[in-house]
């Protein structure tokens, strides 16, 4: 699957994320910011527009309402980070850590998660749309109630995953691994498997196999 990468100009104006206070709309853009550390902060709604952002940790900060477009997140620490009702357009996150990260009612499109750590992550009632999951780790990570449309999970590890009330129609998981997931049968219909992988969930849903 294709998607929109990060617009992202070759300019950029050097910045620590500390600057945000210094804006009273709180908007960061134009800028590339190295090694930073913003943690247990809440500032409300946060505005991120063409950036380069790297090596910067950002654990147990609240980001929530925040607009963040043409952006690109690499070696980042996003642990714990609330970002519930937030807009993610055309972003990567490129080895980063998101343990425990909150996405829930929450809209990401043309986003990339590359190499990164998603495990215990909520994405609930969040709509995914173009998003690529490329070798990482889901383990817990709950997607309740959402709307997946063009997602693709890429080498991953989804064991505990939870996808309840959230159709998988069109979704491929045949490349990842898993010992137990959380889906209802209803859901399972049009969702691409190994074969392996729907044994495994056959058994989990009580199904008996006979040869």
């Amino acid at each position: 699957m294709k998607i929109n990468s990060p617009k992202i100009s070759g300019v950029l104006t050097e910045k620590n994320f500390q600057d945000v206070f210094d804006e009273e709309d709180f908007v960061l853009e134009d800028c590339e910011i190295i090694g930073s550390e913003f943690v247990n902060e809440a500032i409300g709604r946060v505005q991120i527009y063409n950036a380069n952002i790297q090596n910067c940790k950002f654990t147990n900060t609240d980001f929530s309402n925040s607009d963040i477009t043409d952006v690109r997140f690499i070696n980042c620490d996003f642990s714990n980070v609330n970002m519930t009702q937030s807009s993610i357009h055309r972003v990567e996150f490129e080895n980063c850590k998101l343990l425990g990260a909150n996405f829930p009612e929450s809209s990401l499109g043309n986003v990339r998660f590359n190499h990164s750590i998603l495990n215990l992550a909520t994405f609930g009632s969040s709509k995914l749309e173009k998003v690529i999951f490329n070798e990482c780790s889901l383990e817990g990570t709950d997607f309740y109630d959402c709307k997946l449309k063009q997602l693709t999970f890429e080498k991953c590890s989804l064991d505990g995953g939870s996808f309840e009330q959230t159709p998988l129609k069109g979704i491929d998981l045949s490349s990842s691994t898993f010992d137990s997931l959380s889906v209802t049968l209803s859901d399972l219909k049009g969702c691409k498997v190994s074969r392996e992988q729907a044994v495994q969930l056959s058994t989990l849903m009580g199904l008996l196999i006979v040869d």
